[in-house]
C-alpha cells in the first residue's frame, strides 16, 4: 500500500534522502504519452546535525522556468511509478471497492472532439484508480491515478452533443480524467465510490506546512527560526512568480463561483495581484478586489494570509531596515491590515502570523512596520467575520491605521460625526449618540436606521456599521454606474425604535424633536388610522408653525396657522404630540406577520398586523382599526425564535406562532418590553397638560376638507 504523500516525504527526510519533488506527491494515470509540465520543485533534506542535536527541517524552493533541461528532476512517469506498487489485475483483491467497464475520453479531448472515447476495464481500490486492457487475470495495466485527499470528483452529467454518455471527472494534480457510462445509475455509483475513497484519505501536508510546524516548535530559539527563514526561500519575499499554492487546495474541480477559476489557479492569481500592488497608482480598488475574492472563496483566506506573511518577511528573512523604508513593502502591510479587520485566520496559519508580527515588533521596535504589526495583532483579537469587504473609504483609513468617520443624522441635532472602526456595531453607535444627546434616561428606545426619503430600515444592534457603509457604497455605484460614487441617497439616522412614550417630556433637550418627527412619520403612513379632518387641520397648522413660512397651505389650514402667531418651536412640537396622542394606537411599532396555526391541519397562515405598543401587543387584520387580540406584556410568559423567520409567543397555556422576515427586530422589542414593563419616569420629566397648549390660544376647529392629510408635510 503506498504511503500518504506527507508521511512519504517525512520518511524520506528522516532517512537522509535528497529528493527534488514537484508538488504534493500524488500519482497520475500514465501511458498516454503526455509531455511533462513544469511546476514548482521542492528540495527536502535533513543535514546531519553536529553534535547529534536536532536540526530544523529544510525545504528549499526553486521556481523553474517553463523551458529548459529537466533531466535532474524526476519525470512524471517515474514519480507516478514510485508511488504505485507494481502488480497486475487480481481476481480476489480485498482492496477493490468497485470495478467494471467504462469509457474514458482521450486527454485534451476538448481540442479533438472527433476522437471517440476508449473502452477499458477500471478498478477502484482504497489507494488508486487503475485502468487495465481487459478484465481477465493478468491483464496489462494501462495507467493508475493514486487518490489523495486533494483529488476531486465532479458529475455525473450527461453530454448529449459530444457523446451522449453520462460522464464524471476525476481531477488529480496534473490531469483530469473523464470517465463515461451509457447508464446514469452506473455513473452515479462510481461517483459515490470515488468520493468515499477520497474523503477517507488522510489530509496531505505541503512543504510549507511542515515549515510552519517547525517554526512553531522552534519559536523559543530565535536563531533556529532565523536559520529556517534563511535556508528556505519559500518563507521570504520574492519578486518571482508562484506556480502552486502554499497550502493544500483541491485539484481541479469546477469553478467555485461565477467568474472564478479552480481554487489552485485562483491562489496563483492572488499572488500576482499582490505583486501588482507594489506599482499600483490606485491600490484601493485592487485591494478591494483581492478581499472580495477571499470573501467569495473562503478557502483562499488562509492562503492569502500566508502569502502576505511571506511577502512582508523581507528578501532576507524577517524585515530589516531597508524593507521598512520601502514604499512598496508598505502596500503588503496595508493589505494585511485590511485582511486582519475582515477575516479570521485559522489553525497553524494564525499562530504563524502572530509569531511573524511579534518578530517584526522585536526586530524594528520603533519603526512604522512595528506600528502596523501592533495594529494587526489587536485587530485579529476582535475580528469575528464580516458580511462585506471594506469600502474604499475604510481601506484608505485602515491603510493609515486610522478610524473611519461616519455621519449619523439626528432630529434636532443635525449631522453628528461618529468615529468607528471595522468592529463597531450599530448598537454601540446608537448608545454613544444616546449618551451624547442626553437621552440615556428616556423611556423611549432609540436605534440606528437607514433612511432614503420615506424608506427606512432598522439596523440590528449587532450589525457592523462598516458593512453598512460598504453596502451603501455599492448601492451608489450600481445606481450611478461608477465605482467612485458615494451618494446613493441613503443615510444613517438615529430614530425612535419601538413603542412611542409621549408622556413625561422635558421641554428642553433632544427627545422632543425625536418623538415629534416619529409621530409625524407614523401619521403620514396612516399608522394609526387618520383622525378626523378637524384634528388633521390642527396638526397641519402646528407642523407649519414648526416649518418654513414659504409653504402654500389650504385656506382652512392657513386660517388656523395665523392664529398660532407667537407660538414657539418647542411649544408647537409639544402641542403636536399632545394632539397626536389622542389618535388610537399612535406610537405602536407595527409589522406585517403571518399567524401559523398550532393545530395539526389548521389551515393556511393568516395575514395579520402585529402592533407593539407601550404596554400591550395586539393583532389586527389588515385595514382594521380594532384589534382581534390584545395582550398586555405582563401576560406574555416567553418569547423565543423557532426558526429563521418564526417567532413563538407563549401567553398563559397557549402559544402564538408568528412568521416575518423581521422576527429578530420583533423579538428584540418584545424582550425589552418584558424586561421593563413599568420603568420609572426620570425625575425631570412631568406629565404634560392633557390639553395641547395651542388650543388655549384660541385655535378654532376648522371644517375638514378631503386631502388635508397631505398638508402635514413640510
Amino acid at each position: 500500500m503506498p504511503l500518504p504523500g506527507g508521511l512519504w516525504w517525512l520518511l524520506c527526510c528522516r532517512r537522509g534522502f535528497t529528493l527534488l519533488h514537484r508538488d504534493y506527491g500524488d500519482g497520475e494515470l500514465c501511458g498516454d504519452g503526455d509531455e511533462d509540465e513544469d511546476e514548482e520543485s521542492f528540495e527536502l533534506r535533513i543535514p546531519s546535525p553536529a553534535g547529534g542535536g536536532r536540526s530544523p527541517l529544510e525545504v528549499a524552493l526553486t521556481q523553474p522556468g517553463r523551458s529548459g533541461p529537466v533531466s535532474d528532476r524526476l519525470q512524471s512517469w517515474e514519480e507516478t511509478r514510485s508511488l504505485i506498487p507494481e502488480k497486475g489485475l487480481q481476481d480476489d483483491d480485498p482492496d477493490v471497492v468497485v470495478k467494471g467497464w467504462l469509457y474514458r475520453e482521450p486527454r485534451r479531448g476538448g481540442a479533438r472532439p472527433w476522437l471517440p472515447p476508449r473502452r477499458a476495464w477500471f478498478v477502484l481500490t482504497r489507494d488508486s484508480l487503475d485502468q487495465f486492457s481487459s478484465s481477465g487475470k493478468g491483464a496489462r495495466r494501462l495507467g493508475s491515478l493514486v487518490l489523495t485527499s486533494l483529488c476531486s470528483v465532479s458529475g455525473p452529467e450527461r453530454r448529449p452533443k459530444e457523446t451522449g454518455l453520462w460522464s464524471l471527472t476525476v481531477s488529480g494534480r496534473k490531469h483530469s480524467i473523464r470517465l463515461c457510462s451509457p447508464r446514469q445509475a452506473e455513473a452515479e455509483r462510481w461517483g459515490v465510490a470515488l468520493r468515499d475513497v477520497i474523503s477517507s484519505k488522510a489530509p496531505l501536508e505541503t512543504p510549507t506546512q511542515l515549515l510552519l510546524r517547525d517554526i512553531q516548535e522552534s519559536c523559543g530559539d530565535p536563531e533556529a527560526v532565523a536559520l529556517i527563514y534563511r535556508r528556505n526561500p519559500i518563507l521570504r519575499h520574492t519578486s518571482g512568480a508562484l506556480y502552486a499554492p502554499l497550502l493544500p487546495l483541491p485539484y481541479g474541480g469546477g469553478a467555485p463561483g461565477p467568474g472564478y477559476a479552480p481554487l489552485r489557479e485562483e491562489a496563483v492569481r492572488l499572488f500576482l495581484a499582490l505583486q501588482a500592488l507594489e506599482g499600483a497608482r490606485r491600490p484601493g480598488p485592487l485591494m478591494q478586489g483581492v478581499l472580495q475574492t477571499c470573501r467569495d472563496l473562503p478557502a483562499l483566506q488562509d492562503e492569502l494570509f500566508l502569502q502576505l506573511a511571506k511577502q512582508t518577511s523581507g528578501p532576507a528573512g524577517p524585515p530589516g531596515l531597508p524593507a521598512a523604508q520601502d514604499p512598496a513593502t508598505l502596500r503588503y502591510w496595508q493589505l494585511l491590515t485590511c485582511m486582519s479587520c475582515t477575516f479570521r485566520p485559522g489553525g497553524a496559519v494564525r499562530g504563524h502570523l502572530l509569531g511573524h508580527l511579534e518578530r517584526t515588533e522585536q526586530a524594528l521596535p520603533d519603526s512604522e512596520l512595528a506600528e502596523y504589526a501592533r495594529f494587526i495583532r489587536k485587530a485579529l483579537g476582535r475580528t469575528r467575520g464580516r458580511e462585506l469587504v471594506p469600502s474604499l473609504a475604510e481601506i484608505a483609513a485602515l491603510s493609515r491605521r486610522q478610524e473611519l468617520l461616519c455621519t449619523v443624522h439626528c432630529p434636532g441635532a443635525g449631522a453628528c460625526p461618529v468615529a468607528i472602526d471595522s468592529h463597531t456595531t450599530a448598537g454601540e453607535v446608537a448608545r454613544e449618540l444616546v449618551g451624547r444627546l442626553g437621552l440615556a434616561r428616556s423611556r423611549n428606545v432609540f436605534a440606528l436606521y437607514e433612511l432614503r426619503g420615506a424608506q427606512e430600515r432598522a439596523l440590528a444592534g449587532g450589525a457592523i456599521v462598516a458593512d453598512v457603509l460598504t453596502r451603501l457604497e455599492n448601492l451608489a455605484a450600481e445606481e450611478n454606474g461608477s465605482q467612485d460614487s458615494t451618494d446613493s441617497g441613503w443615510k444613517l439616522s438615529l430614530r425612535l425604535h419601538g413603542p412611542l412614550h409621549p408622556e413625561g417630556l422635558c421641554p428642553d433637550g433632544h427627545q422632543l424633536p425625536f418623538l415629534f418627527e416619529r409621530a409625524h412619520a407614523l401619521l403620514l403612513r396612516a399608522r394609526p388610522a387618520p383622525p378626523d379632518d378637524a384634528t388633521l387641520c390642527a396638526l397641519a397648522a402646528l407642523r407649519l408653525q414648526r416649518g418654513s413660512g414659504g409653504a402654500r397651505p389650504a385656506a382652512t389650514v392657513l386660517g388656523s396657522w395665523k392664529r398660532l402667531r407667537g407660538l414657539g418651536r418647542t411649544e408647537a412640537m409639544a402641542a403636536y404630540l399632545a394632539l397626536a396622542a389622542q389618535c388610537p394606537g399612535l406610537g405602536a411599532a407595527r409589522y406585517d406577520v403571518l399567524e401559523l396555526s398550532t393545530e395539526p391541519g389548521g389551515g393556511a397562515p393568516q395575514k395579520l398586523c402585529l402592533g407593539l405598543g407601550a404596554s400591550a401587543l395586539s393583532l389586527s387584520r389588515p385595514g382594521d382599526t380594532e384589534p382581534i387580540h390584545s395582550v398586555s406584556y405582563g401576560h406574555v410568559a416567553a418569547c423565543q425564535l423557532m426558526g429563521p423567520h418564526t417567532l413563538a409567543l407563549r401567553v398563559g397555556d397557549s402559544q402564538l406562532l408568528l412568521q416575518s422576515p423581521q422576527v429578530e427586530e420583533i423579538m428584540h422589542l418584545v424582550t425589552a418590553c418584558l424586561a421593563t414593563p413599568s420603568p420609572e419616569r426620570p425625575p425631570c420629566q412631568e406629565r404634560p397638560d392633557a390639553s395641547p397648549p395651542c388650543l388655549d390660544r384660541g385655535l378654532d376647529k376648522p371644517q375638514g376638507q378631503p386631502g388635508c392629510l397631505g398638508q402635514l408635510q413640510d
